[in-house]
């Protein structure tokens, strides 16, 4: 397939739009996870239902270190620091106020590294995880976890203070 200048100009649209609705899904996924802490003691932030299940203080800690084996060691090429068994072993110590520093630090980081990301580097392949994907499948991985798992905080947050967040469209009630 021949790329005329239309064809390339297009692609780089494209590149572009990917990237930046990264970013932008990301620091959305950031001000929900603020939101929900907000409402919540730092007891209500690492209770667990069961030895089965996370508390969202290790969904937190989980996110920051598949941000940063994905994006910051996997895309950006900075030393894969992840310990993925004290993200779920953790059961205290964090309070909420810096659970969400941590992740608002690392979700800028993540999205420096998206937002630099250029068009050639998003087929380039990376090894996270000992998986082999192209950047582009790791910022998609990433971006789609980081709402799976604020999506699981919503629903226990709403659960855990009784109320809806109101998080996209305020409702009159």
């Amino acid at each position: 397939m021949e790329h005329s200048p239309d064809n390339h100009a297009s692609e780089g649209k494209v590149t572009a739009l990917f990237l930046d609705f990264s970013c932008v899904k990301l620091e959305q996924m950031t001000q929900h996870l603020a939101a929900c802490l907000a409402k919540l003691t730092d007891a209500q932030i690492w209770q667990r239902g069961g030895p089965h299940e996370n508390a969202i203080g290790n969904l937190i800690l989980h996110l920051c270190g598949n941000m940063r084996q994905w994006i910051l060691h996997g895309v950006g090429g900075l030393p894969d620091v992840r310990i993925r068994d004290l993200e779920f072993s953790t059961t205290a110590g964090l309070t909420g106020a810096e659970l969400m520093e941590l992740f608002r630090s690392t979700t800028a980081e993540a999205t420096a590294v998206i937002a630099a990301t250029t068009q050639a580097h998003l087929l380039d392949r990376i090894t996270p995880q000992g998986r082999e994907v192209s950047v582009l499948d790791a910022i998609y991985q990433v971006v789609g976890h980081v709402q799976q798992h604020v999506g699981q905080i919503i629903l226990l947050t709403k659960q855990m203070a009784a109320q809806d967040l109101d998080l996209t469209i305020p409702r009159p009630r």
